[in-house]
């Protein structure tokens, strides 16, 4: 029997998105916590689930295209078929269209609130009911865990759907905290600042740019995934069994400045 709040042995995780940075770091430190992993997404996380079995756990890699909703239902039955069960699931899976708001397009819009939005509601739900059949009744809890963002809080230029989804990740993570908490399962959403992945590579890049960004967080530098590893392993385990629909912003301080 684990000693600690923080193990996740024996627990099943769905990471969407793992294939690289925030996702991949995730997959790895839910891993490192003990965690099997199920990583979802339409590239092959190869190597992402390399790093996984180098520590010694099991990872799946199932192919869905979540731009849409149609493969929800077999993305959690192909989890549950494999593992015997899902524990974890962790919306990280997103996209970004950027425009001024008076050019942005409606297929723009569509397709990122679809993504962003739609499909992590409607993962979220297959794999609530899911859990609901097994929580509580072995003293464990589902975790639901969605990834929003600074512009959870602020409004951002140039990406208003980007902005409107990320806002709307905020509030159904409190949604889905009000309606399932009594039903054995925590929803809560982190927030990750800056971090320094491929996706940012052009923002560290430009040393104007980069430089404004570093002023303003009073850590002095970009976040790495590791740091939001962290912050998933805690509102995975045991340690937040009483966190509730809560925003855990990870930003070295960006927010507070």
């Amino acid at each position: 029997m684990s000693t600690t709040a923080f193990d996740l042995t024996g627990r099943t995780a769905v990471v969407t998105g793992a294939n690289t940075g925030i996702g991949q770091g995730i997959a790895v430190a839910l891993a490192e916590a003990g965690a099997d992993i199920a990583a979802v997404g339409r590239s092959e996380a190869t190597e992402t689930a390399d790093k996984v079995r180098a520590l010694g756990r099991r990872c799946e890699l199932i192919s869905a295209d979540l731009s849409s909703i149609a493969p929800v239902t077999e993305v959690i039955e192909s989890v549950v078929d494999k593992f015997g069960r899902l524990d974890i699931l962790v919306n990280n899976a997103g996209i970004i269209r950027r425009e001024d708001a008076l050019d942005f397009s409606e297929e723009d819009w569509d397709a990122v609130m679809d993504t962003n939005l739609k499909s992590l509601f409607f993962l979220s739900q297959a794999a609530a009911r899911h859990m609901v059949s097994w929580a509580s009744q072995d003293g464990k809890r589902g975790k639901i865990i969605n990834i929003a963002s600074m512009l959870t809080f602020q409004g951002g230029i140039r990406v208003p759907s980007y902005t409107a989804s990320k806002s709307g990740v905020g509030g159904l993570t409190k949604l889905m905290a009000n309606e399932w908490a009594p039903r054995g399962i925590n929803a809560n959403a982190i927030a990750p600042g800056y971090i320094a992945t491929n996706n940012t590579a052009a923002l560290q890049a430009d040393e104007t740019r980069n430089r404004q960004i570093l002023e303003r967080i009073p850590e002095q530098r970009w976040g790495n995934p590791a740091d939001i590893g962290g912050a998933a392993v805690f509102l995975a385990s045991r340690a937040a069994d009483y966190v509730q629909g809560h925003i855990l912003a990870v930003d070295g301080g960006w927010l507070a400045r």
